[in-house]
């Protein structure tokens, strides 16, 4: 049979018809779908959220505030692998800790903060401070029937300790490469006698203090009597922390952010804490705050949304100290946490936050790796040499005082 050329011209046009109206939703989505990942906002966090707080809660607190906010996706910060090219190697949402905070405003990369009118460019998510830690047993085997509350008795504790039972009477960890180090185990007796770097108008650091020079010869005599396990400046924390979980160090001090650790390694009679040791006569006892932060990359291309979900996190700060048994935690809350008021541990560390006047440190400080460098390098050369006492405080206020430009 012949097909006339006008019903094969009608044929084809059906089909075009057909194969048009076949595959103009599938167009038509193509087109909608495009113009959705054109609007839609995307954040990314730093991995180190992930880390700290975990896989699962991460998921969980990133899906709630995606629903919250339909037309937005946050998610954890991808490694490029050079095939994602376009993906940002800087996350929009740090988060970090005090070490990371000097860092980045070294480095400009935080955003000033609006709408935070106490935070400047970090909001802290939980808050920690110093203590002192000390082995119930070994202090028992060394004659001793309670911690050391002064300075001569914590000196007198570590000798025996270390001459009598092989085993390091205390620690002291000054690896420059842990950024907690200076705080923690030298700042932190300086503190605790009542020091205090800061003058009346805060402009610039100040070492001149005669108690801060009885401080600096105590830790002097300290290192000259063996007191402290060998190669401070070597070991970092994390050493002195495995040391004092092992037995093998009788004192130390270290963040209230390790009492879970240790309560698991060791068990809850076998150590204990209380505040570092003071002179028999000084001021009130201070102490400084160290913690986990959240800041905004200036970088970030969407400051409203991350300023908005850095308000989400602030919010769950509560949870986040529970998970880390965070003591003070949430300083502007009045009213702890379950786990600090029905825990004894965690409710003497609050009782000794509540007691304590909480002091400036160096975290947040403009060019503060410079003042503790500074401070460090001055300080060892004070320890290993003949350098006298003067001479040290000399130097360290010269740098501080070039330092600030004051």
């Amino acid at each position: 049979m012949t097909v006339k050329p006008g019903a094969r011209r009608l044929d084809i046009f059906i089909i075009i018809v057909l194969v048009i109206l076949i595959a103009s939703p599938f167009i038509i989505n193509f087109f909608n779908k495009r113009q959705i990942e054109s609007n839609q906002i995307s954040l990314y966090i730093s991995p180190d959220f992930e880390d700290l707080f975990g896989k699962e809660l991460t998921e969980k607190l990133l899906n709630e505030y995606i629903g919250l906010n339909p037309g937005l996706q946050i998610g954890i910060q991808p490694v490029p692998d050079g095939k994602n090219s376009f993906v940002s190697e800087e996350p929009d949402i740090l988060i970090f800790d005090d070490g990371g905070l000097n860092a980045f405003l070294t480095s400009g990369m935080l955003l000033e903060l609006e709408f935070f009118p106490d935070y400047e460019f970090a909001v802290p998510l939980v808050s920690f401070m110093n203590l002192f830690f000390y082995n119930i047993d070994i202090l028992t085997a060394a004659g001793f029937d309670r911690p050391p509350k002064t300075r001569d008795e914590f000196a007198a504790a570590a000798k025996a300790v270390s001459e009598n039972l092989n085993i390091h009477g205390a620690a002291m960890s000054l690896n420059p490469e842990d950024k907690q180090a200076l705080s923690r185990d030298v700042f932190s007796w300086i503190w605790a006698a009542g020091g205090d770097f800061w003058s009346s108008d805060e402009n610039k650091p100040v070492l001149g203090a005669r108690s801060t020079s009885a401080d600096i010869t105590f830790l002097k005599n300290l290192y000259r009597d063996n007191s402290f396990a060998p190669g401070i400046f070597r070991m970092a924390g994390e050493q002195t922390l495995e040391s004092f979980a092992a037995g093998k160090t009788a004192m130390m001090i270290a963040s209230t952010r390790t009492i879970p650790y240790l309560r698991e390694k060791m068990g809850d009679n076998v150590f204990g804490i209380t505040t570092i040791p003071i002179p028999a006569q000084s001021g009130r006892y201070n102490i400084n705050l160290s913690g986990i932060y959240a800041g905004i990359n200036i970088n970030c291309e969407y400051p409203k949304e991350a300023l908005d979900f850095l308000a989400f996190l602030a919010d769950r700060r509560l949870l986040f100290c529970g998970i880390f048994k965070a003591v003070p935690g949430v300083v502007s809350d009045i009213i702890p946490g379950d786990y600090i008021r029905d825990d004894p541990f965690y409710s003497k560390a609050q009782y000794i936050f509540e007691s304590s006047a909480v002091i400036r440190d160096f975290s947040g400080i403009s060019r503060a790796d410079e003042y503790e460098d500074a401070f460090l390098n001055e300080f060892r050369s004070f320890l290993e040499t003949n350098r006298t006492l003067q001479e040290t405080i000399n130097a360290i206020q010269l740098k501080w005082d070039e330092i600030s430009g004051i």
